[in-house]
């Protein structure tokens, strides 16, 4: 089964392509010759991980998936959510994303937060399959670690032992992270319909 993933964010890639069931092989934007900027016009996760697949499977032909991906911080009304990627301005600089995060939070005593994924897989059934996962924990007063991306330095997740994502590997992250039971969802799924 041929399925492409709507990113080029190769740690995305990265991340996704050991969980997918035997079998499939996984494309990238590139690898289908998509150089377009992807609409994400939408103000929650699901809308605007619909709308990257939807494209794609529309302008290429291709059944993808795409997920989008919010860290919702309790003390700031759920912000970033959806806008996590854009937080501190269009360029999406994850360095001054997370600059932003620890100056709005200074002197927060609640740094409770959740990572939030919407995996929405287009083209392989009349209407588009939608996929969540989510993991819990808080925003340390400073970044630590020199792995993952986005928000991985300062999100402490309450299931650990007092890392950040940034503090783990790969593997470990993955048997906790948010995007990790998107995808675990999306595999089911895409298990269930091997088999048939």
């Amino acid at each position: 089964m041929r399925l492409c993933f709507a990113s080029n964010n190769a740690h995305k890639l990265d991340e996704i392509r050991p969980l997918l069931p035997a079998g499939t092989e996984l494309l990238s934007l590139t690898d289908i010759g998509c150089r377009d900027e992807l609409p994400e016009t939408q103000d929650t996760l699901e809308g605007n991980a619909r709308q990257k697949a939807e494209y794609v499977w529309e302008h290429y032909g291709v059944a993808c998936f795409a997920d989008d991906t919010g860290l919702e911080v309790t003390a700031l009304d759920g912000a970033p959510g959806v806008y996590s990627a854009r937080y501190a301005g269009p360029q999406r600089l994850a360095a001054d994303n997370v600059q932003k995060l620890l100056q709005e939070l200074h002197g927060h005593p609640d740094r409770s937060a959740r990572f939030r994924t919407v995996v929405a897989l287009v083209g392989l059934t009349p209407e588009p399959q939608l996929f969540a996962g989510e993991v819990v924990g808080h925003i340390t007063e400073t970044p630590q670690g020199q792995g993952g991306f986005g928000y991985d330095p300062v999100f402490q997740p309450a299931e650990g032992d007092g890392r950040t994502f940034a503090e783990m590997g790969l593997s470990e992250k993955n048997q906790i992270s948010h995007r990790a039971r998107a995808v675990a969802g999306l595999v089911q799924w895409l298990s269930g319909e091997m088999v048939k």
